[in-house]
């Protein structure tokens, strides 16, 4: 089946770029990013910046905006078979503009991937379409906070993604 991703989540003054691979069913069928309840990117967001994990998507969109990050996925089209990144048909992506992006929010000093599929897929689709500039960007892969990714416990996840996204020095 193919999958249409949603817009970027992001403010003018945006500093990190947290790149997914693309919405899973779930996600698609609530029109909202990391909506497996199973899911640990709102929990390990909850925590990163200080907030109640009972928000609703709504006020953690919002919070993601203040906070200076950003949300994207890396593909807007592409054919998989349910939910799982591993089962994204390479041959059939089609990437978001990250050049563009990158360049309508010029403050972007690192990205951030969620999970090693985002980060290949990244790799191969994106890096060839972008400016040189934009290949200076700092950028890191994190574990990703998808439930089929049950090699790491949460506060595993939790740290390695407060030194990616948190550190001051991207932020501020």
């Amino acid at each position: 089946m193919t999958s249409s991703g949603f817009a970027a989540v992001a403010g003018p003054g945006a500093r990190v770029l947290i790149l997914g691979s693309l919405p899973g069913a779930v996600s698609l069928a609530r029109g909202e990013y990391y909506a497996q309840p199973r899911n640990a990117f709102w929990p390990i967001m909850a925590e990163l910046l200080d907030a109640a994990p009972t928000l609703d998507y709504t006020e953690r969109v919002g919070l993601v905006v203040r906070e200076r990050l950003a949300i994207w996925d890396v593909c807007a089209r592409a054919t998989r078979k349910g939910s799982l990144d591993a089962a994204i048909v390479a041959a059939s992506v089609v990437p978001n503009d990250i050049a563009g992006f990158l360049r309508s929010h010029p403050g972007i000093r690192r990205i951030c991937f969620n999970g090693t599929r985002a980060a290949d897929l990244f790799r191969r689709f994106v890096v060839p379409r972008l400016p040189e500039e934009a290949l200076a960007i700092r950028r890191l892969t994190l574990p990703s906070t998808s439930p089929a990714h049950a090699a790491m416990s949460f506060q595993q996840k939790l740290q390695l993604w407060r030194t990616g996204v948190n550190s001051a020095d991207f932020r501020e």
